[in-house]
């Protein structure tokens, strides 16, 4: 029995021997792989970094997303190059403003009837005081009106506004005096003695008035007057007159037709005054 029992000791002492002289053989083949696989894998990231490539397990987020912004499209060298041809397009450059000397346009009186020979005296005035450099355009308003009298057609040169001048001047002392001892001058318009300029949109429009093609139509008629039909299908039927339009030069006249008026719409010279 006590054979039996040193016999199952001895029997345990060598596997406890057997089972601890393994553990090291099996463990350190398994940790020389994993230092070898360890060593490899630096290998190829050194390489990899070195061919400019980067290893799968990389963490990409940081170091690489500036170099990704840089690379895509419509970025800052792209905005650039649309700021710049913007930049230089015409169409975007600002106009130089105009040099400003002081000139103004003012308005002169005169005699009703007398201002193209005040104009002239002035112009005379002007050369010969050496004025030139303050004192450059006379104008007097005009435009052309077309009369239709006893059937036929008349354009006469009409004055925009009777009894007064344009003067396009330099104000001060020296053209202030010139001005206003011209022949036929009566004074500057202003408030007291002072000479107010005319604001640069009721110049513009003067001269537009002036500049325009189609003259202006003078109208002897009024609305209730009887009128004749001298052109057109109603020539020389009798009307009267029901509206005038003088922004398109039409008058409407009701015509009588079998004892009921009819309204007819023509131009101001199809028509005269009875």
């Amino acid at each position: 029995m006590e054979a039996k029992e040193e016999q199952l000791e001895e029997t345990r002492k060598e596997e406890l021997l057997g089972a601890r002289s393994e553990e090291p053989q099996d463990v350190e083949p398994q940790l020389q792989e994993t230092a070898q696989q360890q060593e490899e894998a630096g290998e190829e990231a050194q390489e990899g970094s070195q061919a400019g490539d980067v290893p799968p397990s990389t963490d990409l987020s940081a170091p690489l997303q500036p170099e990704v912004q840089e690379s895509e499209p419509g970025g800052d060298e792209t905005e650039g190059e649309l700021q710049t041809e913007l930049e230089e397009s015409p169409e975007e450059t600002p106009e130089e403003p105009e040099i400003d000397d002081g000139r103004a346009w003012y308005v002169v009186h005169s005699y009703s009837g007398y201002e193209n020979k005040v104009k002239k005296n002035l112009e005379h005035r002007i050369e010969s005081m050496g004025m030139q450099d303050q004192i450059f355009q006379v104008v007097v308003p005009t435009e052309e009106e077309v009369e239709l009298k006893d059937g036929q057609r008349r354009t006469t040169e009409r004055r925009v506004f009777p009894g007064y001048i344009l003067v396009q001047m330099i104000m001060n002392d020296d053209s202030w005096y010139v001005v206003r001892n011209t022949p036929g001058v009566t004074g500057f318009v202003g408030s007291g003695t002072k000479p107010i300029p005319l604001r640069p949109e009721e110049v513009e429009k003067i001269m537009k008035r002036m500049e325009a093609e189609a003259p202006r139509i003078k109208v002897s008629f009024r609305p209730g007057q009887k009128v004749r039909i001298v052109e057109g299908p109603f020539e020389d039927f009798m009307g009267t007159v029901d509206e005038i339009n003088m922004e398109k030069g039409k008058v409407r006249v009701l015509v009588s037709f079998f004892g009921r008026e009819t309204p007819v719409e023509l131009d101001f010279l199809q028509v005269e005054k009875i």
